[in-house]
C-alpha cells in the first residue's frame, strides 16, 4: 500500500531538509579546510552562525572563492528553519501519533514526524519489536553448520530513519539527555567496555526507541 499524496509530500518536506543539512555540512567542511591551507583556524561555532563567524577569518586572496560560499551557506540556514517551522507545525496539528512520540525523551518534531511518514500504517506490524528488524537496527547472522556468529547491524532499512534514530539515542546517552529507564539501559550497555560499546549502545536504545 503506497502513502496518500499529502503523506507523500509531508515526507518529501523531511527529505529535502536532510538535504540541505547535508549541503551545509560540506560547505562548512569545505570553507574550514581551504582556510586551514593558508593555516586560519576558525574557532568553534555553531553552524547557524558558522557564516558571520568564518567571514571575518577570511582573507582578501580568498574573498572570490568564499564569499559566495558564506552566502549559500546563510541562504541554506534560513531555508533550514523554516523548514524546521513547517515540520514543527505538522507535528503539532496533522499527526496526532507525532505529538505523543515528542514526548520521550531526546525525540524531537523532526524525528517524530518522520518515523511516523516512514512507518506510515503501524497495523502492518503484527507486533512492535518488528519495526527494529524492518529498519535494519539489528545484527546480521552468518550461519554457518552449528555456528551462527553476530555481525555488524544489517543496516537494510530506511537509512535516513535510521540515522537520526542513532543520533536520538546518542543524544540520550549524553551530557545533557535526560535522566530515564532508557538512558540507565544505555549507559549500563556503555559500561561493558570495548571499543565498540558506546556504539552497540546507541544501536540498542535506537532500537528501542
Amino acid at each position: 500500500t503506497h502513502r496518500g499524496e499529502a503523506a507523500q509530500a509531508h515526507l518529501a518536506l523531511v527529505r529535502a531538509r536532510d538535504l540541505l543539512v547535508r549541503t551545509r555540512t560540506a560547505l562548512l567542511q569545505h570553507v574550514r579546510g581551504t582556510l586551514k591551507t593558508i593555516a586560519i583556524k576558525v574557532p568553534s561555532c555553531g553552524t547557524g552562525t558558522f557564516h558571520r563567524v568564518a567571514g571575518e577569518y577570511v582573507t582578501e586572496a580568498l574573498k572570490p572563492a568564499l564569499e559566495p560560499i558564506l552566502d549559500t551557506l546563510a541562504e541554506i540556514e534560513w531555508k533550514i528553519r523554516a523548514f524546521d517551522r513547517q515540520i514543527s507545525e505538522l507535528a503539532r496539528t496533522t499527526y496526532p501519533a507525532a505529538a505523543r512520540l515528542k514526548k520521550i525523551g531526546s525525540v524531537g518534531p523532526l524525528t517524530s514526524v518522520a518515523f511516523v511518514l516512514t512507518v506510515d500504517d503501524p497495523r502492518r506490524f503484527r507486533r512492535s519489536r518488528a519495526v527494529g528488524p524492518w529498519l535494519g537496527l539489528v545484527p546480521r547472522i552468518e550461519e554457518s553448520g552449528d555456528q551462527s556468529p553476530q555481525l555488524s547491524i544489517s543496516k537494510t532499512g530506511d537509512t535516513y530513519l535510521c540515522r537520526i534514530l542513532i543520533q536520538c539515542a546518542q543524544h540520550l546517552l549524553g551530557p545533557f539527555g535526560k535522566d530515564c529507564a532508557l538512558r540507565r539501559f544505555g549507559l549500563r550497555l556503555c559500561e561493558r567496555g570495548g571499543k565498540a560499546a558506546r556504539k552497540r549502545a546507541a544501536t540498542a536504545v535506537a532500537r528501542k526507541l
